[in-house]
């Protein structure tokens, strides 16, 4: 592998304060053939990190383009796509998702650039949900009607333009990855917060079905992404589909339903007790989706869990947390700090055998 001119050696991560960005930067770590690893954000690392380099940015990455030309970064992993409404206002999805893609393509297609892979972290919300679905959304299916969700609808407008930049620049190599509704330790989501309540909400008269990926699954098939050098659209989701009732059953918890009708306002309702469900989840647990797993595991993928294995996890890390309480020492980011255990020649990095 040493001798491959694809394979990623100085790598950017946007993204590296949020969750993703801070795991998929920890497991590039481990990889002693990556020798320069930048992280790129608005907040700083979630997880501590050892070689990764924190740069912070403005939520448009305006920065982009003299990082990448000053570092000659060659790989690109951007994750910092929003697939999640309830995080920011609607002005602030669009400038990190499609201005700061925009940002980032244009650093990338710079005559002088040396960037030749770029991996991008997108979603099957692009599918949308309707009662006219296919049972299975192939990679190359087309949503059964326009967006209709402000999350869709920047999606759809990154994914444009990520079309129209593989078109334009051959020389890169780029892997656009749909990944499902993820659940994995220490990842707070609407569905998760759900989950965690003692009725779990859901619409009356329906019972739509679920997929889900392992946060496990979803750092590694970014990297199976870089190191196989893929190239194309690839959904990701575990094996298998799940009705919500069986998805909080297994979770030990019993459901309550709310009108399917006015969805919007019983949704506001819930907010007071931390709930904030999303038009795009709520038009999940109406339609439910499920999509096509198939192209990426013909790769070689094999995932380590499936929808009802991801969904097992979930619930016995519940579990745990009923037990024990779900207190965890949380990383603080503070360049002082980092600074001194990288540099300092106080710090013995390879002690001697005893």
């Amino acid at each position: 592998m040493s001798g491959d001119p694809y394979r990623p050696r100085r790598v950017l991560v946007t993204g590296i304060g949020t969750y993703w960005g801070s795991r998929v930067a920890r497991a590039l770590e481990a990889d002693p053939e990556v020798e320069v690893i930048v992280g790129l954000g608005v907040d700083p690392p979630e997880v501590e990190l050892e070689r990764t380099e924190y740069v912070r940015a403005d939520a448009s990455y305006s920065i982009l383009a003299r990082l990448i030309d000053a570092t000659r970064i060659d790989t690109v992993v951007h994750t910092h796509l929003v697939v999640d409404a309830s995080q920011m206002p609607a002005r602030a999805v669009h400038e990190i998702n499609v201005i700061g893609t925009m940002n980032l393509l244009a650093a990338v297609s710079a005559p002088d650039s040396a960037v030749r892979n770029l991996v991008v972290k997108s979603s099957t919300i692009v599918y949308g949900c309707s009662s006219g679905d296919p049972t299975w959304f192939r990679e190359d299916t087309p949503p059964t009607r326009p967006p209709t969700t402000r999350i869709q609808r920047s999606l759809t407008e990154v994914e444009g333009y990520v079309r129209d930049f593989v078109v334009d620049n051959p020389h890169v190599n780029l892997t656009l990855l749909r990944f499902c509704k993820v659940l994995g330790e220490g990842l707070e989501t609407p569905l998760t917060r759900a989950l965690r309540l003692p009725l779990v909400p859901h619409l009356a008269g329906f019972d739509p079905r679920f997929q889900f990926v392992h946060s496990d699954d979803v750092v590694r098939a970014m990297l199976f992404a870089l190191e196989r050098h893929l190239s194309g659209v690839y959904n990701v989701a575990g094996d298998g589909v799940v009705p919500w009732s069986e998805v909080a059953a297994i979770c030990g918890k019993r459901t309550v339903p709310l009108t399917p009708y006015g969805t919007a306002l019983a949704a506001r309702l819930m907010r007071p007790v931390g709930i904030d469900l999303p038009d795009e989840i709520l038009e999940l647990m109406r339609y439910g989706r499920g999509v096509d797993n198939r192209l990426l595991t013909a790769e070689g993928f094999e995932y380590r869990y499936t929808t009802a294995g991801a969904i097992d996890a979930f619930a016995r890390a519940l579990r745990l947390e009923r037990t024990v309480g779900n207190a965890r020492p949380v990383y603080r980011y503070q360049r002082d700090v980092e600074t001194f255990f990288r540099h300092s020649p106080a710090v013995i990095r390879d002690p001697e055998p005893t």
